[in-house]
């Protein structure tokens, strides 16, 4: 087996509740956002942009793919999910079309995209995202209030844009959604907030719900999780297709 030390991005394999065992590909070097969330378990954001570019060179990424596929092969049997995410937004990566193309032809395995979704309001990356198999958007909170102070996005990204383009991507994507939601006490936690949610997620109709809190280190002090019975509670208010994570 290759080292794992020698990949500079491909990481894993990773064992999740959500995606069981998948091998991650990061797609823009560390903490290049549009998103400065303040639970964030990498910390802050050092360049907070909504800028599509090629971060990485799609080759040097194929290559490192390839050679773990090579080198890895009792691995790669045991695997669930190859996942677009890693250390900032893979939409930012502006040739990911293109990659996911190419990943396609090397391998059979399910191929999932793990976003902030920030970007959906973009027809071309829509586009682009088709041919996956899974997509997993978050979606903290729906008023530009509560989206400012738990994402703290760009300037320039409007939660009303990332809602209209999660609702149209539901229509153009014949493969799997799963939303998720990560929840922080005091700040987008508020049943009357997650009413609003609810009605935002029956527009978008995603396939599932991952109702999340954290529980690692955060991006920013004092970030704490919302408690076990008010997590209950939510969930019944988001409907039959919501799970706890």
């Amino acid at each position: 087996m290759a080292p794992s030390n020698f990949m500079r991005y491909i990481y894993g394999p990773v064992k999740s509740r959500r995606l069981g065992l998948s091998l991650g590909i990061t797609l823009t070097p560390c903490k290049i956002c549009s998103f400065n969330c303040v639970y964030c378990q990498l910390g802050r954001t050092t360049n907070l942009t909504r800028d599509r570019e090629e971060y990485i060179p799609n080759q040097e990424i194929l290559e490192e793919f390839k050679l773990w596929l090579e080198n890895n092969r009792q691995a790669q049997a045991a695997l669930n999910y190859i996942t677009l995410s890693g250390a900032g937004e893979p939409t930012l990566h502006i040739r990911i079309a293109e990659l996911i193309r190419e990943i396609k032809k090397i391998t059979s395995l399910p191929l999932a995209v793990i976003t902030n979704a920030s970007l959906f309001s973009d027809a071309a990356l829509r586009q682009a995202l088709l041919p996956c198999d899974l997509i997993v958007p978050s979606l903290d909170a729906v008023s530009p209030q509560v989206f400012a102070k738990v994402d703290r996005p760009h300037p320039e990204i409007k939660i009303e844009e990332v809602i209209e383009g999660l609702v149209q991507f539901r229509r153009e994507f014949k493969g799997k959604i799963w939303l998720e939601v990560m929840l922080v006490r005091g700040i987008n936690d508020d049943l009357r907030q997650i009413k609003k949610l609810r009605e935002v997620i029956d527009r978008i109709n995603p396939d599932k719900i991952h109702l999340n809190s954290p529980v690692r280190a955060t991006a920013e002090a004092n970030i704490l999780p919302v408690d076990k019975k008010k997590l209950e509670k939510i969930k019944e208010i988001l409907g039959e297709n919501c799970e706890v994570i």
